[in-house]
This record gives C-alpha cells, structure tokens and sequence, in this order.
C-alpha cells in the first residue's frame, strides 16, 4: 500500500551511497589523474527520485551533503514521509515539516504523503499541512494522516482528494485522545480508492440499524479498521465485490454483528477481542486467516463466536492463530467433541505462543482446568489446586485441541513460533 519502507531498509540504502562516495574519494586521493565513476550520481534523474521516493523524508534531506549532484535533488521526490518518532527532539518535527513544505518544489508534483504527528499538532501547523495537500490534490495517490487536531478540518481536505488510491486516517479530536471516535462521512467521492485504513471512526447506521460506509468504494481490495464503532445500529455492513484483504483490529464491543459479503475476499486478519458474529458468506472464500484474540471482557460470548468463525471457514489453506485464541476456544464446553465442517483444505497452522495475563486469563484458564477435573473426581480437584499451589502453570497449548482443528486436514503442516524465546522453548 504505502511506498515508505521501514528504517532498516532506509539506513541500507544510505549506507550504499555513503559507501560509493567514500570508494570515489578514496580514487581520487589515489590517483589524482583519474577520474572516479559514481555511478549511482550518473543515473537519470527519474531514477534517482524513484529511489528517494521510499526513505523517510528525513533521510532524503541528508543526501544533499553528498554532491553538487544531489543538494537539491530532495525537493522533487514526488513522496513526502514525516514521522515525529524520527526525531528524538520533539519540537524539532514541527520546524522540519514547516521548513520541508516551504522548501520543496512547488511545481513538482506530490504522489504520496504519509505524515503521522505522534499526538497533538498546532492548529497553525495543521492548516499549513492540509494547505499543501489540497494545493496538489489532483495528483496526490496516496495519503496517510495520524494526528491529534480538528477532524473536521482534515475530513474536509481529504474530501478534496478524489484521486486516491490509497487513504489512511488515525484522527483523534483535540484533547479527546483514545475517545469520541470521528464520525465517517457516509459517502466520500473517491472513485480511484483501492486500498482503505481506518483508526478510530464511527460508522453510523440507517434506518435499519446497519451502517454501510463502504457502498461507494468500487475498487476496494484493502480494508483496516482499528478502534472504530458503530452508532445507532447494531450492525457494520462490509459488501464488496473487489475486496481481497480485510484486518479487524481492537474495535468496539458496542456493536454485535458483523454483514459480510466479499466473494473475492482471500486474507482475513483478526486482532482483539471477537464480540461480533460473522454473518453473511463472507468468510466462505478465504484462503487465509490470522487469529490473535486479546483482552477479553465477556468470557460467556468469546468462545461461541470464535468457533462460530472456525466453522464458516471452508476452504480456508493457511491458518495462523495465537496460543491466547485456542485458550479461549478451549473455553467452549466439551469443544474436544465438536465435529467440524470446515478446515478441510488446510495445508498449514501455525501457532503463536504468546504469555498468558496474570490477572485476566490465567485465572480463568486454571478455573476451567478446575472445572474439568471436578467432572472426573474430588481427588483429581484437590491435586490440581496443590500443584497450582506449588507452581503448576497452564499449559501453553491446551491438550488436544490441535488435533481438533486437524480432524478434517490430518496431513496439514504444524508450526509453533514465538516472540518470548525466554518464556517458551521450541525444538528446532
């Protein structure tokens, strides 16, 4: 979606041209009489801009210190890329972003502008900002925005670019931040718009009691919603028949269902916790799906709605789930006797381990184990509290339930990763 690699990728690149210019003045000490090659500073100008076009913009500025070549080659990358986490100074990032939009290259078209303000921003500074966007809003592809400030300024200049591709908004009203999600227009005149993330936004329903806030967007391949809810209504609508990609993250629980109809749908990412159903036939196209549950409220509800998903998965190949999901799924009673109709085409689980939560689910999780050991006898009750007593923790994985989700794909490929390699060992 976004053209901006990550710092690793920048620092790389840098290092190249570092490098070439170090080998061509060491040339040049060497032997006076031959001239050096910088191949890289021979390249056509439209290349060189192109290669600009992926660092941060901070690092772009940097390579006027190179040559005569590149000192002001910088203000006419077409993409702009300004994040307040580069800078360990903060009052630093707003001079730099006066000083890059002043600077740069007003006839040089803007393709792409991906700024995040890492909190509030000055009014001044956001005027100028959302100024500049919609003075080169008949080119600009692709926008990311990420502030604290006046949304209804922001909504206002994004209205103005209808030749986006790409759009991604985390807005948070001034001294609202982490609350009173922005109202999503019900209808933005984007024609273009493939790719679409969305952070902290309220979708508001009609008359029935389900929001569609997607109906306008044609071309739609890529959805993110993170953080967002819906008012007056009890449903969220997705319809497409372009959508690829769909990510769910830590959204509201102030909504119960959620409409799905994308026939092309192929990728399904889910973060947070499953308070919603799925109805629709949605998931029924899927090839691939990421569980990672989280911080669940309502116990009683969670586990029914992610077997619920697990069971409108049919011709799902690739399944990546997080240790913390098969404990809440192992909360379904008697889940072991379950008989599934999907997963039959699976060819791949993978498993993350990640650490239970003291105070949420390793609790809860001991209860369970408490409760089944009470359907067998007092004895095996009492021998499991002392265990617990003397340091029995849960195990990461509950027993059997592996093979639970591989009773339809016997021969599907297991893997156990981690990002706690000091909490969890795994054979090589």
């Amino acid at each position: 979606m976004w053209r901006i690699s990550d710092s690793n990728e920048e620092s790389i690149i840098l290092e190249k041209i570092k490098r070439r210019r170090q080998c061509d003045n060491q040339n040049e000490e060497n032997d006076e009489n031959e001239v050096s090659e910088d191949r890289l500073s021979d390249l056509p100008d439209s290349i060189l801009l192109h290669i600009l076009s992926f660092l941060n913009t901070k690092h772009v500025v940097r390579t006027c210190i190179l040559s005569t070549r590149w000192k002001h080659l910088w203000k006419r990358t077409p993409a702009v890329t300004l994040y307040t986490s580069r800078f360990s100074i903060s009052k630093q990032f707003p001079i730099f972003v006066s000083k890059i939009l002043t600077l740069r290259d007003t006839s040089t078209a803007l393709h792409a502008l991906d700024i995040d303000c890492g909190g509030v921003i000055e009014p001044p500074l956001l005027k100028k900002i959302l100024n500049y966007i919609c003075s080169h809003n008949t080119n600009l592809q692709e926008l990311g925005i990420s502030v604290t400030g006046d949304t209804d300024l922001v909504m206002s200049c994004v209205f103005s670019c209808r030749a986006l591709t790409s759009l991604k908004l985390s807005l948070y009203p001034r001294g609202c931040y982490n609350s009173t999600p922005t109202l999503f227009p019900k209808s933005l005149n984007m024609p273009a718009l493939t790719n679409l993330d969305l952070t902290n936004f309220t979708f508001c329903g009609g008359e029935n009691g389900c929001a569609q806030p997607f109906l306008a967007f044609s071309r739609l391949n890529s959805l993110v919603i993170r953080s967002c809810t819906v008012k007056d209504g009890q449903t969220l609508n997705i319809s497409s028949e372009t959508l690829v990609n769909l990510a769910m993250h830590n959204n509201s629980p102030e909504f119960d269902k959620i409409e799905l109809s994308a026939p092309s749908l192929c990728t399904f990412t889910f973060i947070g916790s499953p308070y919603q159903q799925i109805c629709g036939d949605g998931l029924s196209s899927v090839k691939q799906v990421n569980i990672d549950a989280r911080h669940f409220l309502t116990w009683e509800k969670l586990p029914m709605v992610l077997l619920s998903w697990l069971q409108d998965l049919a011709n799902v190949k690739l399944l990546t789930v997080s240790s913390i999901t098969l404990q809440i799924l192992y909360l379904v009673p008697d889940l072991l006797e379950v008989k599934l109709h999907s997963l039959c085409n699976l060819k791949s689980l993978e498993v993350e381990l990640t650490p239970l939560n003291r105070r949420l689910e390793l609790p809860l999780i001991k209860n369970v184990m408490l409760k089944k050991a009470a359907a067998k006898s007092r004895k095996e009750v009492a021998k499991l509290r002392k265990a617990f007593k003397a340091g029995l923790k849960p195990p990461p994985i509950p027993d059997g339930i592996v093979g639970f989700l591989l009773q339809n794909s016997p021969s599907a490929k297991v893997d156990f990763t981690t990002k706690y390699p000091g909490t969890f060992k795994i054979k090589a």
